[in-house]
């Protein structure tokens, strides 16, 4: 066990690093990096997955706050746009959560790679939507953090790679948008951390030292190291050319997503 604590740290520090330098979230690591470490310790095939997303939007809720709050100091959140998004990111990332508990892991996996997939394009393209439109009114709001909320939910992540086009698309300024898509990620990840609970409590076949689909001695490696590491990634960042790092992460990205695609095919 004591192997495994420690390559939950270094999975952390990794994402941390990532987070800090590339500005990518860290659930779009830390879910790969959990299926193979879940997988290598035995733990139950069916369950492994659900694992994994519950056990990355845990994380989250710790990374996103100091995340949110350096943006803050910065003044690039804007809370008015929080607000409105809230109620919708909350119930689409419950309902997320609440389909995710009853869809087979491997059917889960394939939705991943299909994520990943689109992540590898949009870093290595560098795409990103023009702003045509003004931000919704309420209903839209609630509708666009609906939708986030719930694909977050099904690939464990604090929604950075959608929330940020949605808000760049709808005229406003790329640093508020990464600012404000770090304190939605808060939300994300609370409501996906209480559906993984929810769900996952009393399911048979858990491992000891869950709670629910949350996975106990993972989270505290990535959140310990994670929040190391990121400060670490961001002081880099200044020092290294970012633009081709993402496009050589994004080729990572696309040979990991595809290996799991294989893996998924030969069942």
């Amino acid at each position: 066990m004591l192997v495994f604590l420690a390559l939950y740290a270094l999975a952390g520090a990794l994402a941390g690093v990532m987070a800090g330098l590339l500005g990518v979230g860290g659930g779009i690591v830390i879910v790969p990096i959990c299926l193979f470490l879940f997988a290598q310790q035995g733990l139950p095939p069916q369950h492994v997955m659900q694992m994994a997303l519950g056990t990355s939007l845990a994380s989250i809720v710790f990374t996103s706050v100091s995340s949110f709050r350096a943006h803050h100091r910065h003044g690039a959140v804007l809370w008015g746009v929080v607000k409105a998004i809230a109620p919708g990111i909350i119930v689409g990332t419950l309902a997320g959560s609440w389909l995710a508990s009853r869809l087979s892991t491997n059917f889960l996996k394939g939705f991943f790679v299909f994520f990943l997939y689109y992540v590898c394009a949009q870093m290595f393209l560098n795409l990103k939507p023009k702003p045509s439109r003004n931000l919704p009114g309420p209903t839209g709001m609630v509708g666009a953090g609906g939708l986030i909320g719930f694909v977050s939910a099904l690939v464990g992540i604090g929604g950075g790679s959608l929330t940020v086009p949605f808000l760049a698309w709808c005229n406003v300024a790329l640093h508020q948008a990464v600012g404000t898509s770090a304190a939605v990620g808060f939300p994300i990840a609370v409501a996906g951390t209480i559906g993984f609970v929810v769900n996952g409590w009393g399911q048979s076949g858990l491992p000891p030292a869950t709670l629910g689909y949350v996975y106990l001695p993972a989270l505290a490696g990535l959140v310990v190291m994670s929040m190391l590491t990121a400060p670490t990634g961001a002081r880099i960042a200044h020092k290294l050319p970012v633009a081709k790092l993402k496009k050589a992460f994004a080729i990572f990205l696309f040979i990991m997503a595809t290996r799991m695609l294989w893996q998924i095919a030969r069942g």
